[in-house]
């Protein structure tokens, strides 16, 4: 079974996403924000992780930033924000982020589409 880490603050839509993703046969784990994303990785090796950007304590640029220093550092990250401008997208890429989803824009199928996507399910 394939493993996904959900970094998402808000615990309505890390709830739905962990009910969508269970149910499209991933084993999910979520975390409210970076530090906690972190912390997950020492005990849970996803075979790629979701990531938000505006987060509480450690935002979503701040775990690309430190997950790079880890040895999880080859994990794809695809970044689901409400966040649009371009430099966030060019921000997310340089640290590493293999994609970028406007969160408002997308449904969980195609959310759920672009991970099998990224993993050639």
């Amino acid at each position: 079974m394939l493993k996904i880490l959900v970094i998402e603050d808000d615990q309505f839509l890390g709830n739905a996403y962990n009910l969508k993703l269970s149910k499209a046969g991933f084993e999910v784990k979520v975390a409210k924000d970076g530090n906690e994303g972190l912390t997950e990785l020492s005990s849970f090796v996803p075979d790629i992780i979701l990531l938000d950007l505006i987060m509480p304590d450690m935002d979503g640029f701040a775990f690309l930033e430190a997950k790079k220093q880890t040895v999880h550092s080859d994990i794809p990250v695809i970044v689901a924000s409400n966040l649009g401008q371009k430099e966030d997208f060019e921000t997310a890429k340089k640290l590493g982020a293999v994609d970028f989803i406007i969160k408002s824009d997308v449904s969980l199928e195609e959310i759920i589409g672009k991970i099998n996507q990224h993993l050639s399910r």
